[in-house]
């Protein structure tokens, strides 16, 4: 009977977390107070958020969760206290693997787009703490250079989800283990969330005679002394596709026509040296891209962050990052950094994509297109995984991982970084570069509204490249040669006709090689996804080999490229 009691106890505590729709609501908007005491690392927050039922089905609990070292001091509907359950849930969606997890449960049920107000105060402490990356095997002292948000007298850092959850969210779990996890809660939360407002206040002691407090980006207050109290309004807007995050630290800034760099006052030459990179990298962005900033004179933010190894974090117009001397990765950073700001666009995979392609872009230009297929290939080990995944998943999910509707960031930017670099060699620099210039992402409405714009440029139908690989997600191709037939030509050399199959499900416009005895011929060849193309190329001397693809095109494999030529090497 005492175990029966202890089971039915335990069954009655966890019942909620699996009965509940986690995902059921949308944060409408946020309108809090946050009180940051950088000695104690302290934060504590007051005030109100609005949610919107967005279900098919009425719903009497609603679910919010905040980081497992903040807890719950209360909450309020219409002024009274609230009927909740509180209980600690297992989500790498915070940097400390735990979320604090509240349950409400309504007075009524609440129907399909109905909204309800809740008061909410909670607070604790926000600490350095790489937990979710040491469980899965990663060194502590690398994971302490991904995980750096914190509260402290030095610096105050702290980004929102996916890294901290100080603001109230509701999401599945997330695992660290399964490589997309993190990221398509993190995505799925952004596309339901990216009309959310959220308005902030600020509470603080200054740290320093030169204390900054930014919020999402923007500078909000600059304190003249030390131990000053400081109130600050900060209204952030909609949250867009940006991450919030909150920083407040002692810091200079030194200007350029293009950003904004707040440096540690100890390292003026890391700033100076940024301010070069700016410089140099902002002509050839506005070449390639325009100028799409609202408005025009829009600039960058950038925010020294004091480890020199932590891994750089961009929000929307902002990048916290080192100042180190690394020329290359401070080169490619900036250009990233300056296309979203010239380059706005509330789809992810234009926005991010086309900032992933310019930093392949800037490499070509600088090292040559053979150090830039390098630089893709290196990205290209987890979106071959994906894919992978995706396709054994079936074709019912062709429309749902699509490049316009996946929620997985990584997946997404990855993605796109490559359909941009192809999209470029399909139609050329001229036709490509003149349908970004032409962009306009208020128009941006319908999701054929990118090709239409290349195809003026281009005069080509590229309907069968958007359906494979941004309308619809078709996998990888998979190319092999599959037979090089050759005749003698009368005026010398050979002519070969070289049938290329395409095993995977995308189709692929891509380079066949034909390497000689002296020299190289190549020509382009469409190949459907599940079918083969041949295409003709003249050898003006004994052919050797054959090779499909130069790096270009993302493949599924790349071990059956090339063929090799025997039966003229007797």
């Amino acid at each position: 009977m005492r175990f029966l009691f202890v089971l039915c106890a335990v069954c009655g505590t966890v019942f909620p977390s699996f009965a509940v729709d986690r995902e059921a609501f949308t944060f409408v908007r946020y309108d809090l107070n946050l009180t940051i005491d950088p000695g104690q690392q302290r934060l504590g927050v007051r005030g109100k958020i609005i949610l919107r039922n967005d279900s098919d089905s009425p719903q009497k609990n609603i679910v919010l969760q905040i980081s497992s070292t903040l807890h719950w001091a209360s909450i309020q509907i219409g002024g009274k206290a609230a009927e909740y359950v509180t209980q600690t849930y297992n989500s790498d969606i915070d940097h400390t693997g735990a979320l604090s997890e509240v349950i409400v449960t309504l007075s009524r049920s609440l129907a399909p787009k109905q909204t309800v107000e809740i008061e909410v105060g909670y607070e604790g402490v926000i600490a350095q703490d790489a937990t979710r990356l040491t469980r899965i095997g990663v060194p502590a002292e690398i994971a302490k250079h991904s995980e750096w948000d914190q509260i402290s007298a030095a610096f105050t850092v702290v980004r929102g989800i996916g890294y901290v959850a100080w603001y109230p969210i509701a999401t599945e779990a997330a695992n660290m283990s399964d490589a997309s996890s993190g990221s398509e809660a993190v995505g799925r939360w952004k596309q339901r969330e990216n009309l959310a407002q959220m308005m902030l206040s600020f509470d603080f002691v200054t740290v320093g005679p030169s204390a900054r407090l930014f919020c999402r980006g923007t500078q909000k207050s600059q304190s003249s002394s030390r131990d000053a109290n400081m109130n600050v309004q900060c209204s952030s807007g909609i949250l867009g596709n940006d991450v919030p995050f909150f920083a407040l630290a002692n810091e200079e800034v030194t200007e350029s026509s293009h950003a904004l760099v707040f440096y540690l006052p100890e390292n003026k030459s890391g700033a100076d040296n940024y301010v070069l990179a700016l410089n140099q990298v902002a002509p050839v962005v506005a070449k390639w891209f325009g100028e799409h900033a609202t408005p025009p004179s829009a600039n960058a933010c950038v925010i020294e962050i004091p480890d020199g190894a932590a891994s750089p974090f961009q929000s929307g117009n902002t990048l916290l990052t080192p100042l180190a001397d690394d020329d290359t990765g401070m080169l490619l950073s900036v250009v990233q950094l300056l296309t979203h700001v010239t380059f706005p666009s509330s789809r992810p995979w234009i926005s991010e994509g086309l900032a992933s392609y310019a930093a392949a872009r800037y490499v070509e230009q600088e090292k040559g297109r053979e150090t830039a297929i390098n630089y893709l290939q290196s990205h290209r080990g987890a979106l071959v995984e994906t894919e992978k995944q995706n396709t054994e998943a079936g074709k019912d999910h062709a429309a749902e991982h699509s490049l316009i509707n996946a929620t997985d960031d990584f997946y997404v930017r990855t993605k796109a970084m490559n359909v941009w670099w192809m999209l470029r060699d399909l139609v050329g620099e001229a036709a490509f570069t003149a349908a970004l210039h032409n962009y306009k992402a208020d128009e941006d409405k319908d999701a054929l509204y990118v090709q239409k714009l290349v195809e003026a440029q281009s005069h080509r139908d590229l309907t069968w490249f958007f359906d494979d690989w941004v309308y619809r997600d078709r996998g990888l191709p998979d190319l092999r040669i599959d037979s090089v037939y050759l005749r003698p030509v009368v005026s010398g050399g050979y002519l070969l006709t070289v049938t290329v199959e395409n095993l995977g499900g995308a189709a692929a416009e891509v380079p066949v090689t034909v390497q000689m005895v002296t020299g190289s011929a190549t020509e382009k060849l469409l190949v459907p996804g599940k079918s083969k193309a041949s295409v003709r190329i003249l050898a003006a001397s004994a052919p050797m080999k054959a090779t499909v693809n130069d790096g270009g095109v993302p493949e599924s494999d790349t071990t059956n490229n090339t063929y090799t030529i025997e039966s003229l090497n007797h």
